[in-house]
């Protein structure tokens, strides 16, 4: 009997070598610009602050597309609501600190949960998954606007608001911290996939899950556990994200669509990709709004990003990191 399998096999040097170099001369443009220009330098660290929140929330979409082939639309919805939960605990009279590392732990829960009670029981059926998603965004939304309303809220700045200025060039506290905060989260995530046991299960339970099973893997528990992981990173951007927004139910919104775009920018199946497509994106938007004149308007922004992200798919349809897909009969 012939059988149809599906094989993913990597990008080959040959594919790989023109984003290499396409990488290397935006870096080498962003500090040419960075060095003629203050106002560039300024708006490249604040596009890469920017960026790395786009990047954390799109490592989190990516992490659970690996192991259900479906988009979290709840996403942004969750992260918004653990930033709630850090609200709260900050008007107890939590320090902002130690309720950020409280968040984290309630977020991880959370996440595990929703894969445990809404997840598994249809995880067999992609449409199913792409309809409780959806649902866990209405639900979220409307239980976060009953318990805190819609108006505006503030948290104190996590790093204050202190400007350093180099050589002319001003840098804010806040936005130096916030890509701190936002790449060491990703770093702390990328060790724990390559030099844990744990990490090893959940990739191989995210990649192989039949495999993974036949060698002892309890994939179930590996998937929750990617679950809880995501939620983690979406706090994290959430949490980011309040100082240069506004604590509001719709806050993490558009934070989400520009993370979806930076996911496919890198490819959907690249942890890595989607850290440097949110980075890319995130510097792009940024200088596109302080050079771009009347096309940089906050209505036409989002259309931009993604008339740029279609333009790279139709160069690449996998994104500048994913992997070709090779059926064999």
């Amino acid at each position: 009997m012939l059988g149809l399998t599906k094989r993913k096999t990597a990008v080959g040097p040959g594919s790989s070598l023109p984003v290499l170099i396409l990488l290397a001369a935006a870096c080498i443009f962003l500090a040419i610009g960075s060095s003629v220009s203050s106002i560039f330098a300024q708006q490249t660290v604040a596009g890469l602050a920017q960026g790395a929140i786009f990047g954390s929330l799109a490592l989190a979409l990516v992490l659970i597309y690996q192991a259900t082939e479906v988009i979290n639309f709840a996403q942004g919805e969750m992260a918004m609501a653990t930033t709630y939960v850090a609200y709260q605990l900050t008007v107890w009279g939590v320090t902002f600190w130690l309720a950020f590392f409280l968040t984290l732990l309630i977020a991880f829960v959370l996440g595990v949960v929703t894969q445990l009670v809404f997840i598994r029981p249809v995880q067999q059926s992609v449409i199913a998954v792409v309809i409780v998603t959806v649902g866990l965004f209405i639900l979220i939304d409307g239980l976060v606007t009953w318990k805190w309303g819609g108006e505006l809220r503030f948290m104190e700045a996590p790093f204050g608001n202190q400007v350093y200025h180099v050589r002319g060039v001003a840098f804010s506290r806040q936005d130096i911290g916030v890509l701190a905060v936002s790449i060491l989260s990703v770093i702390v995530l990328w060790l724990l996939f390559q030099f844990t046991k744990v990490g090893l299960a959940m990739r191989a339970a995210a990649l192989r899950p039949a495999a993974a099973s036949l060698v002892g893997v309890r994939v179930q528990w590996m998937l929750a556990l990617g679950w809880g992981l995501a939620a983690v990173l979406g706090a994290v951007a959430g949490m980011m994200t309040e100082p240069t927004s506004f604590l509001q139910p719709t806050m993490m919104q558009p934070i989400l669509l520009y993370s979806f775009a930076a996911a496919v920018l890198g490819g959907l199946e690249s942890p890595a990709g989607a850290v440097v497509g949110g980075l890319l994106l995130g510097v792009f938007m940024n200088l596109i709004g302080q050079y771009g004149g009347g096309i940089a308007t906050a209505e036409l922004r989002l259309p931009i990003a993604f008339a740029v992200l279609l333009a790279v798919l139709l160069v690449r349809p996998n994104g500048l990191f994913g992997r070709r897909q090779v059926r064999r009969v």
